[in-house]
């Protein structure tokens, strides 16, 4: 999840939907409340920890953080070097993820059908939103983790993407490789306070509204793929903090225009291979998960 959250276009949500730990993140984040605190506060610790299920958060926690540090640099230079493999990657991963909630949204009666092309409606129009220049302030940074996170425990919806939409991408990759103290605090403050309050909404949808919920979902996946086509057309870019071009606002373009446009191979046989890996991912995260579910399963019995 940790991994998945450095890539625009990614969701950690639908990792942890695949991998069939969802419904306990959510119902965890959820129940850490003031009532918990309290407990804590008043030294009924065990209580606490256990009510709110700390251990399963904890160990979730440990494993993103120490994955984001490990591999943002890595991430960030394949994003700089291998855009279009690392791109047709990301693609293929959403297709998938897709696929895969989709068949949790069954049956696909009328109303989650209009659900779904609400949703994909909502995934275009994200998809269209031209990223804004990055605001280098620790109050923009902190709203931008705010909104973010709420996309970040939702299967389908990248927290990555929104931050890019923010303008503030860029700067979270720069801040975790030279490990800028002051912007992911900022950050992390924000990302609290929307988690905190966005689980109760989410907690809500998944009890009363499970099928429609993830319908939505499906199609908002559906909707934001043209955002990560891999060949791109950079419209406008603008220059960051360092002098570096970032690109402001692209378009998808076929293979042989963006050869035409860059002068590069397009390496379609890669892209398309690219592709494929992603899939057999997510493929690969489902066959895991099923087969926990079913040693669970036979461990009850």
């Amino acid at each position: 999840m940790g991994v998945a959250e450095l890539i625009p276009g990614v969701s950690g949500g639908t990792i942890a939907f695949i991998t069939g730990i969802y419904v306990e993140l959510v119902q965890s984040i959820r129940a850490l409340d003031l009532s918990t605190l309290r407990k804590a506060w008043h030294g009924r610790l065990r209580e606490a920890w256990e009510g709110a299920n700390v251990g399963f958060l904890a160990i979730l926690g440990v494993g993103m953080v120490t994955s984001v540090f490990t591999f943002a640099a890595g991430v960030n230079w394949l994003l700089e070097n291998r855009e279009v493999l690392v791109w047709a990657f990301f693609f293929g991963l959403i297709v998938a993820s897709a696929i895969y909630v989709g068949r949790f949204a069954r049956p696909w009666s009328y109303m989650r059908i209009v659900v779904g092309a609400l949703g994909v409606g909502a995934g275009l129009l994200l998809s269209t939103i031209h990223p804004l220049p990055a605001p280098e302030h620790w109050f923009s940074t902190t709203l931008a983790g705010a909104v973010a996170v709420c996309a970040w425990i939702l299967p389908g919806i990248s927290g990555s993407f929104i931050l890019l939409l923010l303008g503030q991408y860029q700067l979270l990759v720069r801040a975790l490789t030279e490990l800028d103290v002051a912007f992911l605090a900022a950050l992390g403050a924000g990302c609290t306070i929307g988690l905190l309050a966005f689980a109760r909404i989410l907690t809500w949808l998944i009890r009363t509204r499970y099928e429609s919920t993830l319908a939505f979902l499906c199609g908002l996946m559906a909707g934001s793929l043209q955002k990560l086509w891999p060949w791109r057309e950079t419209v406008t870019s603008y220059l960051d903090s360092d002098g570096r071009e970032v690109p402001l606002v692209v378009r998808p373009v076929s293979a042989g225009q963006w050869e035409a446009l860059t002068g590069q191979d397009p390496m379609v046989m890669g892209a398309v291979l690219s592709m494929l890996l992603a899939c057999s991912v997510v493929l690969g995260l489902e066959l895991v998960s099923r087969k926990r579910r079913t040693h669970a399963e036979e461990g009850r019995g």
